[in-house]
């Protein structure tokens, strides 16, 4: 199977997930969305994600999946 992730971590002091793709440095981000930011390396690939308010962004990910959840078992 392969790796996807090279480092998870999380920074509960500013509630934020940084999510490592790659082992190069990025050198530029981007916001794609309400609180997360791609960041890229030189030549463009995305190298890092990094989640604002990851807490949040959890607890209402995981209140549309059990949603969901009972959706389908109606």
């Amino acid at each position: 199977m392969q790796k996807r992730f090279k480092k998870v971590e999380y920074s509960p002091d500013v509630d934020a997930l940084v999510i490592t793709l790659s082992e190069e440095k990025p050198k530029y981000g981007e916001d794609v969305g309400e609180n997360i930011i791609v960041h890229f390396s030189k030549s463009g690939k995305p190298v890092e994600i990094e989640i604002l308010d990851a807490s949040e962004l959890l607890i209402s990910s995981v209140e549309a999946i059990t949603l969901k959840a009972r959706e389908r078992a109606s």
